[in-house]
């Protein structure tokens, strides 16, 4: 497995969600885990998000994939982009084992680009935090300090800014790495033929969480505080709502949010939700504990669906969140299902659920699809 060459405490410091950075050989020996070949093969498949960007005589172009086509990548300019391969590419998805210091929940997902000579997606600026692994070839990048610029549309899946001064204007070599916070404007282009890795930690606004939020509670069947005012007098403007009454308003909402019930499984659902597909394929029969149990003995190992999240809050111990779902588990048990949450499986924490014969909920993930046995 490749080695991060950064010094973490110092880049989380400094520079993390503060200012980009460009760190020469941040992957020392970087061998690429894909080919431009497996990365058209993924593209052509429906649940694989993918575009295709081009720049033709000036003008921007941008298809949805999947494909069937990719004759335009024998040509210069032209870059294709898969989302998510962490999903569906195993070792692809080891790079982001790299970035494990950050919390699961802010992450995303592993954007993969491949770009013929001059080929990139323009000039433009990302609300998130994005780690840019150089791969095979050489890649010009300009990046510049977090800036408000106007931005537009250049064509139905683009989005670009205006001029910028760069602070970071480099050329990539295999295992260079930048990182760029959000709000910074950055355009890359292919010297050469490249492959390009984006690790992306998801950033949410207010409107997303707010959104997100609504339809958690529309989703719940509880009776909600309502608005009251037995201490109502007499108006004197009959069209106005009284700075008494507004204030009235906002306590009703923020006193909602302020409820550790009700916010605190929202965003266990909402991180533990992928914004992409996963490859995962349900049982045709339950699990049984016999089963694993007998399937343990023989040297099968569990794993979990590549990109699916488990997480837990740390005010709800006994709380499992996985693909948007909360699980409640056992005082005795909390421990081990928590340490499922971590990147790798381990055989111990199995073994203890099992032994406590009470591992519905472990059982249940194994029908589900979510954990499997390799």
């Amino acid at each position: 497995m490749p080695k991060l060459n950064i010094d973490i405490d110092h880049f989380l410091s400094q520079y993390w969600q503060k200012k980009p950075l460009f760190v020469k050989q941040g992957i020392v020996d970087f061998v690429d885990p894909i080919s431009a070949e497996e990365m058209a093969g993924l593209a052509m498949e429906p649940e694989v998000q993918s575009r295709l960007v081009s720049l033709n005589d000036g003008k921007w172009q941008a298809e949805c994939g999947p494909f069937q086509d990719f004759s335009r990548l024998a040509q210069d300019g032209a870059t294709l982009l898969n989302q998510a391969v962490n999903h569906w590419h195993e070792p692809s998805a080891s790079l982001v084992k790299l970035f494990h210091f950050i919390p699961n929940w802010r992450f995303d997902d592993l954007m993969i680009s491949y770009s013929t000579p001059k080929g990139g997606v323009g000039p433009h600026i990302d609300q998130y935090c994005v780690f840019i692994i150089q791969g095979q070839g050489k890649r010009h990048w300009r990046v510049g300090e977090k800036q408000d610029l106007a931005e537009f549309t250049s064509d139905k899946a683009l989005k670009h800014c205006g001029p910028f001064e760069a602070c970071i204007d480099v050329v990539m070599e295999p295992g260079d790495i930048l990182y760029i916070p959000p709000g910074c404007p950055h355009e890359g282009y292919a010297v050469e033929a490249a492959l390009n890795y984006s690790v992306g930690f998801r950033a949410p606004d207010q409107k997303e969480l707010l959104n997100d939020f609504t339809d958690h509670l529309l989703q719940q069947e509880a009776c909600w505080q309502r608005y009251s005012d037995p201490e109502l007098t007499q108006a004197n403007l009959y069209g106005e709502i009284s700075r008494h009454e507004s204030d009235k308003l906002s306590t009703l909402l923020q006193s909602l949010i302020n409820q550790p019930e009700v916010i605190l499984p929202f965003f266990g659902q909402h991180f533990s939700s992928s914004n992409h597909e996963l490859d995962i394929l349900p049982l045709t029969q339950e699990m049984t504990a016999d089963t694993l149990h007998s399937a343990l003995l023989e040297g099968a190992i569990v794993r979990k669906v590549p990109g699916l999240k488990f997480i837990y809050l740390a005010q709800r111990p006994n709380s499992i969140f996985v693909a948007g779902e909360q699980y409640d588990v056992s005082n005795n048990q909390s421990q081990y299902y928590r340490n499922l949450c971590n990147p790798e499986v381990q055989q111990a924490d199995i073994d203890e659920i099992l032994a406590s014969n009470d591992a519905k909920t472990l059982l249940t993930w194994f029908t589900l699809g979510y954990l499997f046995l390799d």
